[in-house]
């Protein structure tokens, strides 16, 4: 059918923009940004994430606020409607209370949560510092299926704006909160890609022992450091991407990466990092050697990563759905459901320059060079 999107001069495939170029129901394009107060930490900590994804074989559109408060209390809001038809503007999308929208492309992002009866609302505004930049192709493929096939950009910047959750307003610092974002789109495996069963009679999956993905995303004000890698359980390296970059408008060019190595510190009996060292090495020959200390922790499953509370991103809820809760994070048992995916955000050093950024990883099954079994933490 036609939508408004059919009147731009961006297409890519040969039928109208409502469809995409397969019918995986996987298929999903989404977006994320996240934050934190980097003076706050422990019981004053405060941190965000929020996002909206897109599912246009499961005519589903979908979107959450989450709010985690001294890594104890997660306050959640999830909304969820129908994709078909299209009833928002061209430069935003909007899933009952929430808004996402493209102020200026690559450069300004505003999400908002309006009031709502769950208690947590916001308006965040997104000003890039650095530009955007690609990730790498992810492509697997097990015994004829596709199990990704990705692509997506990532970002970091400048945050503005307020948060409300717990009963009390929060107005954000630009000079002390870090924010990022991502935009991805294509076939995702794992959580929050919309990877729900999808019949009875597929052949199961293929079952390995384990392995680990990680992925560092560090600001440190005249450069940001970024790298992620997968392995397996022994240690084998199977995919990887980095970089450095400048400022927006800064000196110098990209730099890409070409490897790291890690050495992470986890909280025991779980796999979560507590601290660490990386070192990255780039194309130019030279190495940055980068400590980590973790500072707060939130939990993407809550939001619809992974299933919680009779939801998950890519669920039918029909035409208009909205649910909210406060989980308390600091139960172990809380935590279990939604543990595969963690983020842990994090004060990090290199050569004496202090920054902040991100640590995402997955970590499953075995991989005995940090002590991990399976079915054990």
């Amino acid at each position: 059918m036609l939508t408004k999107y059919d009147e731009m001069l961006c297409h890519q495939n040969t039928t109208t923009f409502d469809h995409v170029g397969q019918s995986d129901l996987r298929w999903t394009e989404r977006v994320v940004l996240y934050g934190f107060d980097t003076s706050k930490e422990g019981g004053d900590g405060i941190n965000f994430m929020t996002g909206l994804a897109r599912y246009p074989n499961r005519n589903v559109m979908d979107a959450y606020g989450m709010v985690t408060l001294g890594d104890k209390s997660a306050h959640v809001v999830r909304m969820s409607g129908e994709l078909r038809p299209e009833t928002t503007g061209l430069a935003s999308n909007t899933v009952g209370p929430y808004t996402y929208e493209i102020v200026e492309p690559l450069k300004k992002i505003r999400a908002s949560l309006a009031e709502n009866e769950h208690g947590v609302s916001f308006q965040l505004d997104f000003d890039a510092a650095f530009p955007a930049y690609e990730q790498a192709p992810a492509f697997f493929r097990s015994r004829g299926r596709v199990q990704e096939d990705a692509r997506r950009f990532y970002q970091n910047g400048c945050l503005s704006g307020w948060i409300k959750a717990g009963n009390q307003e929060y107005k954000i610092d630009p000079a002390t909160w870090r924010v990022g974002r991502d935009h991805s789109w294509g076939v995702r495996r794992g959580g929050g890609g919309g990877s729900m069963p999808e019949g009875a009679f597929l052949q199961p999956e293929e079952v390995h022992d384990g392995g680990l993905y990680f992925m560092g995303i560090f600001d440190f004000g005249d450069r940001l450091v970024h790298f992620a890698q997968r392995e397996t359980s022994a240690g084998l390296r199977y995919h990887f991407e980095g970089g450095v970059y400048p400022t927006l408008g800064g000196s110098g060019e990209q730099v890409p990466a070409v490897s790291v190595e890690h050495d992470f510190r986890f909280r025991d009996g779980m796999r979560l990092i507590r601290s660490g060292k990386v070192g990255v090495a780039t194309a130019d020959g030279a190495t940055a050697e980068i400590s980590i200390r973790a500072m707060t922790d939130f939990w993407p499953g809550l939001a619809g990563y992974d299933p919680y509370r009779d939801y998950m991103s890519g669920m039918w809820k029909g035409p208009s759905f909205i649910d909210g809760f406060t989980a308390d994070v600091a139960d172990p048992a809380v935590r279990e459901r939604v543990s595969m995916l963690t983020e842990t955000l994090c004060e990090a050093e290199c050569n004496g320059q202090v920054g902040y950024g991100l640590v995402e990883m997955v970590c499953v099954g075995d991989y005995p060079r940090y002590g991990f079994r399976a079915g054990r933490a």
